[in-house]
């Protein structure tokens, strides 16, 4: 199995996502990662969906996936061909002893830390899989108590723009 970045743009309406998802548990296809959000029109949002599967049935769900009325477009991202980022938040136990430390591995990897107590700080960190995983096994040997991480935002590279054609499909007359 390899791991596949869709770019879904669909009506902003309610029941679309619950649709979308359903469409890959009836496949059996776990969801590594989902984020959801609107674009730069309000009648139109983003779902990226990071899924494990193989090509062939991977093109079998796309094409069920269009004939979803309220699915307006899809695109695989490819990695070399997009940028994909994700948020990470972690709260690590950082004492006296181990606080300057912690505040270098935080600096070493461009995160931010976001709240500070005697006992612990929380970072804010952004980016590729790889970088974050690499933040968290460096922070590990501190003591991590906490992790919450959101599914990949991806978008193509270059100037064109998914969104325009997509918006001509809701706008036409009936």
């Amino acid at each position: 199995m390899s791991r596949h970045t869709l770019s879904v743009l669909v009506e902003n309406k309610p029941g679309v996502l619950t649709r979308v998802s359903a469409l890959f548990a009836r496949r059996a296809f776990n969801i590594h990662s989902l984020a959801v959000g609107p674009t730069e029109h309000p009648e139109i949002s983003r779902i990226t969906v990071v899924v494990d599967v193989e090509s062939n049935p991977l093109e079998q769900v796309t094409k069920q996936l269009n004939k979803l009325v309220n699915v307006l477009k899809i695109v695989e991202l490819a990695p070399h061909a997009s940028v994909q980022r994700e948020l990470l938040l972690v709260k690590v136990k950082a004492d006296d002893a181990s606080r300057t430390a912690v505040l270098q591995v935080v600096e070493l990897f461009r995160a931010h830390v976001v709240d500070v107590t005697p006992e612990a700080v929380t970072i804010e960190a952004t980016g590729g899989e790889e970088k974050l995983q690499a933040l968290l096994a460096s922070l590990e040997p501190y003591g991590i108590r906490e992790i919450v991480q959101s599914g990949a935002v991806a978008i193509g590279r270059g100037a064109k723009s998914m969104t325009d054609r997509a918006l001509e499909r809701i706008n036409r007359p009936a």
